[in-house]
């Protein structure tokens, strides 16, 4: 029997990453990233988007660790089980899961080092990484592309400043997905 450590931390983050992984999914199902910003509307595209908009809050909660490490895992296994859960719907059988699974794991580390590459200035090529993972399946417009960076920048800096406390309680806000100094 566990009695303490991180089994029952994580259990007492259940609540919040769950709410927290919610709102980062329904950022990412906002219409204006697939209409205005030319982001495919195909399981990879909705795949990618949920990726980027769960990296924006793990780069959130990472300001706080490791106070935060434990909400961030939860947040991201929750978002592996959703990823596991979608593709049974999707009819993939019970064997093909986990591997798909720890491929999509593999990949979203991929994705989270090359977006922490692009943020810092000079740091790195931010519209290269969106260009080669959320564009990957389309040739997108230098405009579109150019929008999501500014996005994925605007967020960043947003997100650094909400509270680590409302976050720890599931509260969190993302810009919009569209707004005047990013629209094409």
């Amino acid at each position: 029997m566990v009695l303490g450590g991180a089994f029952f931390r994580r259990d007492a983050c259940a609540r919040p990453a769950g709410k927290l992984y919610a709102k980062a999914v329904e950022q990412a199902r906002q219409p204006e990233f697939y209409a205005s910003h030319g982001v495919p509307d195909t399981v990879d595209g909705r795949f990618e988007l949920i990726a980027l908009h769960v990296f924006l809050l793990l780069h959130r909660l990472k300001q706080d660790h490791p106070a935060s490490a434990n909400l961030a895992q939860a947040v991201f296994d929750l978002m592996f089980l959703d990823m596991d859960q979608n593709l049974r719907e999707l009819g993939v059988g019970d064997l093909g899961v986990p591997r798909r699974i720890k491929d999509m794991v593999q990949g979203f580390y991929g994705r989270i080092a090359a977006y922490e590459a692009g943020l810092p200035e000079g740091g790195g090529d931010l519209e290269a990484a969106l260009r080669r993972n959320l564009y990957g399946t389309v040739r997108p417009a230098p405009a579109s592309v150019a929008a999501v960076a500014a996005y994925v920048h605007a967020q960043v800096a947003a997100l650094s400043r909400q509270d680590y406390a409302a976050l720890a309680a599931g509260e969190l806000t993302f810009g919009a997905a569209t707004a005047p100094d990013l629209a094409r």
